[in-house]
């Protein structure tokens, strides 16, 4: 069987663009594959950051994905800070790594010219991601746009090491998802909805629902009045139509609209209608947080019986004294 892998990492709180482009599809692979899925909060560190901030969002992006439909008894599900296989493979990886392979990702170049100070761990951070991968002999691995770079990094690493030590890792593919996973901030359709910039044009998951209709209702559209799906020239109306298709599952070519108004008041309706069940499971599991960090536990116990064999392998190739 496929096995995926997917990590979420808990650097804001969750959007509905994280919901539309992850965590949804992430729920319903788990009718066809294996699936690993991971809160990547070793990712957070790459910059400033609060603590104990860190903890709670952590435990809200897991509960907010179990509430998703990512179901604990079908999936791995665990946070990456407790499998230690993560931290020491990214290493052996680091050691396989070229400094200019580094340097030239994308998101590295975009990330530090937005920072006086830049962490280490920002530009090695890509053998973190590829050490999240292998470890658990990942097929596929789903991913917009912005990081499949890091995909086909990872699979230079697995091939290189293979080739320079024998054969440990399997080279995974990078797997595009649907369409409507890139949505845009209401107010700048131009711009990615971001869980860590804050802007009106943002739906936060636990956005109260009055909230959420209000954001719709101002989103911004376009010039002249005819609604058709354009993301170049129409960008505002077309994302609408791309959320109110993912919440729908209607294709946007079905969507037939001769209003601004009525689009926006259907898209608010079909957001509010996926995200208040959503929050009504979220508020059981949080009322409860020791039970569901003894799922998190239980679920890093079963993904340290995964990657620790893969780690010995990657150690005894490499020529170190495995335990």
């Amino acid at each position: 069987m496929t096995r995926v892998l997917s990590l979420f990492t808990p650097s804001g709180h969750p959007t509905l663009g994280n919901l539309l482009g992850a965590l949804r599809p992430s729920a319903r692979l788990l009718r066809t594959a294996d699936c690993v899925y991971g809160i990547s909060d070793l990712h957070a560190l790459t910059g400033g950051h609060d603590p104990a901030r860190l903890r709670e969002r952590s435990l809200e992006l897991a509960g907010l994905a179990i509430a998703a439909g990512i179901d604990p008894s079908r999936c791995v599900l665990f946070p990456q800070s407790n499998v230690p296989a993560h931290a020491e493979l990214s290493y052996l990886l680091e050691s396989t790594a070229h400094y200019g392979e580094m340097q030239r990702m994308i998101q590295f170049k975009e990330k530090s010219a937005r920072q006086d100070t830049v962490r280490l761990s920002l530009l090695t951070y890509p053998a973190l991601m590829a050490a999240d991968i292998l470890l658990y002999q990942a097929t596929e691995v789903p991913v917009g746009a912005d990081q499949a770079q890091h995909v086909e990094l990872t699979r230079d690493l697995a091939e290189r090491f293979n080739r320079l030590y024998g054969p440990v890792f399997t080279p995974p593919r990078a797997v595009h998802p649907p369409a409507a996973a890139r949505v845009m901030d209401l107010a700048d359709p131009t711009s990615k909805m971001s869980k860590s910039v804050d802007s009106p044009g943002t739906i936060l998951l636990l956005d109260p629902v009055d909230a959420v209709r209000r954001k719709i209702m101002r989103a911004v559209t376009d010039s002249g009045s005819s609604v058709s799906y354009d993301p170049e020239g129409k960008p505002g109306v077309s994302n609408l139509l791309a959320i109110l298709s993912a919440c729908t599952d209607v294709p946007v070519a079905e969507l037939s609209y001769d209003s601004y108004g009525t689009l926006k008041k259907d898209t608010a309706d079909a957001v509010i209608a996926l995200l208040e069940p959503l929050q009504r499971r979220y508020a059981s599991l949080a009322a409860d947080p020791a039970s569901l960090q003894a799922v998190l536990r239980a679920g890093a116990e079963r993904a340290r019986a995964l990657a620790d064999p893969t780690l010995a392998a990657a150690k005894r190739a490499m020529g170190l004294l495995a335990a």
